[in-house]
């Protein structure tokens, strides 16, 4: 079982990251999936999609869940049914999950140099400010998507702009905290999040400011 990292990040929230190495027949072994789901993972073509779909199931076995404790709104959102929040996210070969008493976000990406050619579409003036200033701009944009994703899929509304509306404050690659903001429908609301570097892969969890 490559369980790869566990992240406790308070009592009651936590974060595990699972490396993605065994065959989909194998991942698929003593995993009861919903209809819903079957349907879904039946629909994947890229078999990676395929066992990063899977893996995530380990992990709720990891705390304590199957398939059929998960359920998604109509935004395409995960909820658990005992009430608790969760976030998914899968990127090649890892898949991690955020588990929470209060509403949570987390994204996985991995790092590629392609990224400076899209961000145009998500970085605004202020944030393109401080990435100039930073040698390494593939991890600084990386970093600055995962934060965004972890808070849109924290946010989970629809009109949501990555751009417009989601805002990540000047940061250092050096420390791994990080602060994002989400100016929405007259609504300003903070949050903290956290910076995790590994094999070339960026995550980045998001909890409300001060959960951290």
């Amino acid at each position: 079982m490559p369980l790869y990292k566990t992240i406790t990040v308070d009592q009651s929230t936590n974060v595990l990251i699972w490396k993605i190495e065994e065959t989909f027949e194998f991942l698929s072994e003593s995993v009861q999936l919903t209809a819903h789901c079957q349907k879904r993972v039946d629909s994947m073509k890229s078999d990676l999609h395929r066992r990063g779909f899977m893996s995530v199931r380990h992990l709720l076995a990891v705390c304590g869940y199957t398939d059929h404790d998960l359920y998604y709104d109509e935004f395409g959102k995960p909820h658990l049914t005992d009430g608790k929040y969760i976030s998914i996210t899968h990127s090649f070969t890892f898949a991690g999950i955020i588990i929470s008493d209060v509403p949570v976000g987390i994204d996985i990406e991995k790092q590629r140099d392609k990224i400076n050619k899209i961000a145009h579409k998500f970085v605004n003036d202020f944030e393109n400010g401080y990435v100039e200033k930073e040698e390494n701009s593939v991890k600084m944009l990386t970093a600055i998507w995962g934060g965004k994703e972890s808070l849109y899929k924290l946010h989970a509304t629809a009109g949501l702009s990555f751009k417009q509306h989601i805002f990540i404050s000047p940061f250092t690659l050096e420390y791994p905290f990080i602060y994002g903001a989400i100016n929405y429908d007259n609504t300003i609301d903070h949050y903290d999040l956290a910076l995790i570097e590994f094999e070339g892969f960026t995550c980045v969890y998001a909890v409300p400011a001060s959960e951290v």
